[in-house]
């Protein structure tokens, strides 16, 4: 017998600066008496007196928009929103190009180090919030994710009722994506070749790593053009990637296994010590340069293409001094 979906009424809050309400469905089993008791639960992270005085303010609210109050009975399946205090968030201070719009999609070259969409400490300086300010698209959505730390494409949906369509695509590995990366050059590895590997990425691991088994991730790789000069003395080469599965991290740690890891990372083949926030020199010599698919809603044959340049292979120097400044490389 099929389960009937539970049906998840419209936030009854109005987005702040581009970011949805919080949204927490109350669970079916528990032993809460009161909706207060499950936040104060749920939200132990958030410190002494922070669910309590969301209660005082008559901040909680349910479905139909009234202050849901602190002694209120515990509704299993219920809903509540409210809205999250923002984070102090260092702003991102390099342009989001809008490369495509149209009634159904947003195609944005994102710069590094901007979030695709909020999590953790990115909520307000992501590319959702601000596509959601600036071009006045509340619903607009993410189709996929782009990391924080790699500049490029990515799509995103204009009307809900689209957005399943679109999603659809990228879980069916109907999007051909290609990257660029600048890396040490190796004149003894062989490309183009195809990488194949099983890679697991922990819960709380910042790394992600290859174990033996079937393998989950697929990419290939070619050696665009290579240069003698930088890195070290090693030389410098640029790199199409092109992967076939979506694995965490693969493009990052099959360029390691290969014993050419991408300029600028931070987590392969060693993780670093953390930046200072603010701090975007450097950043990760990965770009998601290529977006290509049929559109599901139109049937139109979308070829879109990043106009960033990658600062290292641009200026090495510049790039290694934490100086580079091109018009176009997304620092």
């Amino acid at each position: 017998m099929r389960r009937r979906r539970t049906r998840i009424p419209p936030a009854p809050l109005p987005q702040r600066q581009g970011v949805d309400p919080v949204r927490v469905r109350l669970p079916a089993e528990g032993a809460w008496a009161t909706v207060r008791a499950h936040l104060v639960e749920r939200l132990a992270g958030a410190g002494d007196g922070v669910v309590d005085s969301m209660f005082d303010a008559g901040l909680v609210v349910g479905a139909d928009g009234r202050a849901v109050a602190a002694d209120a009975p515990y509704a299993p399946g219920a809903f509540v929103w409210f809205h999250r205090d923002l984070p102090d968030e260092a702003p991102v201070p390099f342009p989001l190009e809008v490369v495509h719009r149209d009634e159904h999609i947003v195609v944005a070259d994102k710069p590094h180090f901007l979030a695709t969409t909020p999590r953790g400490s990115h909520v307000a300086e992501t590319a959702l919030a601000r596509l959601r300010r600036e071009l006045g698209i509340p619903e607009l959505t993410a189709a996929h994710r782009l990391d924080r730390l790699t500049a490029g494409l990515v799509l995103f949906t204009v009307r809900p009722e689209d957005r399943g369509a679109y999603q659809t695509l990228f879980r069916d590995r109907r999007v051909r994506k290609e990257y660029e990366a600048v890396a040490p050059h190796d004149p003894g590895l062989a490309l183009p070749r195809t990488v194949r590997s099983r890679i697991v990425k922990e819960r709380g691991v910042l790394t992600a790593r290859e174990v033996a088994g079937e393998p989950n991730a697929v990419s290939r790789v070619e050696l665009v053009e290579h240069r003698g000069a930088g890195a070290g003395g090693g030389g410098l080469a640029r790199y199409r990637l092109v992967p076939g599965t979506g694995q965490t991290h693969q493009l990052r740690v099959h360029m390691t296994a290969l014993g050419v890891p991408i300029l600028g990372d931070p987590l392969y083949p060693e993780v670093t010590a953390p930046v200072p926030a603010g701090d975007y020199r450097r950043p990760l010599q990965l770009l998601a340069r290529v977006l290509e698919f049929t559109d599901p809603v139109t049937g139109e044959e979308h070829r879109f293409r990043s106009g960033r340049e990658l600062a290292a292979w641009a200026s090495y120097d510049r790039w290694a001094a934490g100086t580079y400044d091109g018009p176009t490389d997304g620092q």
